[in-house]
């Protein structure tokens, strides 16, 4: 993956409903790309996350726009899910949707810690029961995207991705992060094999591989201790 390289276990864990889950495979099933370019006034950043699930652009539609559903595998939210409204995430970010085009799109402001940043998330059919989801999360270059690269934001939404295929595959009620699992060895595991695989995209996309181990070091122990990069 990246010269920090990623390591080959044979550990198989329980997750917190207590079925095997295989922390390799759900890292390998989602691509993850680093883009930057300049914009007026300065340069910007986007992580692009990408994964297929077993289901129809519909459901995934109804699984990452309803508050119920939200609720289940990502995040409590409040407000008026249509083009225009506004939306608070419990405890995490706010902002509006700017475009909503279902069941094949939507675009919304993200904005937390005082920072403005942008999400655009696009439902691709891949067959009658399969789709893909593409998140891409754009924001302003600075000084946090220097300290912990991409993998501040690509190691929350590798989870929301796992808690979106745990919700799919086993009608999971609670996000991961806010269950037992996330203060498991396994959990552990999963946050250091995603901020590798973020190190790995961020070499990709041109930085320096030691530029990009030493933020995603940095982003991987803020995640470890508790931190929230998001």
């Amino acid at each position: 993956m990246s010269s920090v390289g990623r390591g080959h276990t044979d550990q198989r864990r329980i997750d917190h409903e207590g079925d095997p889950m295989d922390v390799d495979a759900q890292i390998e099933s989602v691509s993850r790309a680093v883009g930057t370019r300049d914009v007026e006034g300065g340069r910007e950043g986007a992580v692009v996350v990408a994964r297929s699930f077993d289901t129809t652009p519909a459901d995934l539609w109804e699984a990452c726009t309803d508050a119920e559903r939200l609720a289940r595998w990502f995040l409590p939210v409040t407000g008026d899910l249509r083009q225009g409204g506004s939306y608070r995430l419990e405890g995490n970010a706010h902002g509006r949707v700017l475009d909503c085009d279902p069941p094949r799109s939507f675009r919304a402001s993200w904005e937390f810690g005082g920072e403005y940043s942008e999400i655009e998330v696009r439902f691709v059919p891949e067959s009658a029961s399969r789709t893909r989801l593409e998140l891409s999360h754009s924001a302003r270059l600075g000084e946090h995207w220097t300290e912990y690269g991409p993998g501040a934001v690509g190691i929350g939404w590798d989870m929301g991705f796992l808690g979106l295929a745990l919700h799919l595959e086993q009608g999971g009620q609670e996000p991961p992060e806010a269950s037992e699992w996330a203060r498991s060895a396994q959990a552990r595991r999963f946050t250091e094999l995603s901020g590798r695989a973020w190190c790995a995209a961020h070499v990709a996309s041109g930085t320096d591989a030691a530029t990009a181990e030493a933020a995603a070091g940095r982003t991987i122990a803020a995640y470890a201790g508790g931190g929230d990069q998001t």
